[in-house]
């Protein structure tokens, strides 16, 4: 697969591509990757997309564990490799255990989740799967997250919906990651 929108170099840049890309340099993700390289080709949009990225995957009312289980779920959903190599690790350094990350990857739904994992694992399979959320596990994950977690967690999803569709159109190349990358 050929990189349809690949890095661009910095001397062919247009100002509003470089300021863009600075201010991803300059944020918590330290360089521009993944996503943002194909992004870069609408600069507003990019800024605007990193903005909300960086509330998601740091700041969410779900907390980042949590943040990256509901990452890794969207991104087996979309097929997503990129994203996989990226958050894969990520999650398990936050504490997502191997063996779920290994059950997303297979596209069986994990077994020994804690409470709260299990319940974005619902919330996240249904929304993609089913375009929306049942009441059962709609309350759950109210219970547990409230009403600003549970509208972060559809933010969650639908946030690395668009990254995913960007990268699966623009073919984006797959960094290398210390996870096996997801089977076909």
């Amino acid at each position: 697969m050929t990189d349809r929108l690949g890095p661009i170099p910095p001397e062919q840049m247009s100002d509003a591509q470089r300021a863009a890309a600075q201010a991803i340099i300059a944020g918590p993700r330290g360089a521009v990757y993944g996503p943002f390289i194909p992004l870069l080709r609408s600069p507003e949009l990019m800024e605007y997309a990193q903005r909300m990225g960086e509330y998601l995957r740091y700041r969410s009312a779900i907390g980042v564990r949590l943040s990256e289980l509901a990452i890794l779920v969207t991104a087996r959903a979309w097929n997503q490799q990129v994203e996989w190599a990226i958050h894969a690790p990520i999650a398990a350094q936050v504490g997502i255990p191997p063996g779920v990350i290994g059950a997303i990857a297979r596209r069986e739904r994990p077994q020994g989740m804690l409470v709260d994992e299990a319940v974005v694992y619902d919330f996240c399979v249904e929304l993609h799967r089913d375009k929306q959320v049942s009441d059962h596990t709609y309350g759950e994950a109210l219970a547990l997250f409230g009403e600003q977690g549970v509208v972060d967690l559809m933010g969650l999803n639908g946030y690395y919906t668009f990254l995913a569709m960007v990268m699966n159109t623009a073919q984006t190349a797959v960094p290398p990651s210390t996870m096996p990358p997801m089977p076909e």
